[in-house]
């Protein structure tokens, strides 16, 4: 081994030792502004998943429910680059198969649906990658992928169902730096979701990605339900870049876009 490269693998197994991670700093107290609220309403995304050749007439009259595909499925989606992929919960695709993907995303004038293509899945962690043909200018930005996003950090999230409606709350896990080798991390943050949030990003205080919706726990010791906390996964951020940067040269290497 060159001696050049001797401190960079010396680095990188001292990172992947027990006990090694950086500990966890404290969090920063300050909850999300009114600004970040209105900033992931810009971002705002949903994902319809029906049988149908389109869902233009449903998306035109502003999701009227005489209007919506009778076979309609989905929740919500994050886009993350400026090129049309977007992030969801791998659930959100559960009835997928035979059927098509709708990205609903604001636009010029209003919102649109465009047909998306899937372009990874992970049942395991709940996530899953999409790409429809749009420009998407308005897309979130990770948090740090070699930092600690502490426990306690104050989050909103942005589902459709109850995004805007909920207050904001906390991390109740943090997260750890990831490494080139670590996978998906699941964390709990202790906002209720419904049905509809799933997909849907969790933000911080400065309005960066933290992860994505995936579920909720009750307690339901007789016949009333207690919230207990939301669960959200957040990828391998590096991986998943790579991910993306391979689609992207799989079709311009065809002379397309993606």
């Amino acid at each position: 081994m060159s001696r050049s490269l001797a401190p960079l693998f010396l680095g990188l197994w001292l990172m992947l030792l027990p006990g090694c991670t950086p500990p966890q700093p404290p969090a920063n107290p300050t909850p999300p502004s009114r600004e970040v609220y209105r900033m992931a309403a810009q971002r705002l995304t949903a994902i319809v998943v029906s049988g149908k050749s389109d869902v233009d007439q449903w998306v035109g009259s502003r999701f009227t429910q005489g209007d919506a595909p009778d076979d309609a499925d989905g929740g919500s989606a994050i886009p993350i680059t400026a090129d049309g992929y977007f992030l969801t919960a791998d659930h959100v695709l559960a009835s997928s198969d035979g059927r098509n993907v709708f990205v609903i995303y604001g636009r010029t004038g209003g919102l649109g649906a465009t047909k998306a293509r899937i372009v990874w899945r992970s049942a395991s962690s709940d996530l899953a990658l999409l790409h429809a043909p749009i420009a998407t200018p308005d897309h979130y930005r990770w948090t740090p992928p070699t930092a600690w996003v502490p426990s306690s950090t104050p989050v909103m999230h942005a589902g459709i169902a109850t995004g805007f409606k909920s207050p904001s709350g906390k991390l109740i896990t943090g997260i750890p730096p990831e490494t080139p080798f670590s996978s998906a991390r699941r964390f709990k943050h202790d906002i209720p979701l419904e049905p509809g949030d799933s997909g849907g990003p969790v933000v911080d205080s400065r309005g960066m990605l933290v992860g994505v919706n995936s579920a909720v726990e009750f307690l339901v010791p007789l016949e009333t339900a207690f919230f207990i906390e939301s669960e959200a996964n957040r990828p391998n951020v590096g991986k998943l870049m790579a991910r993306i940067a391979q689609d992207r040269k799989k079709f311009a290497s065809r002379g397309v876009t993606p």
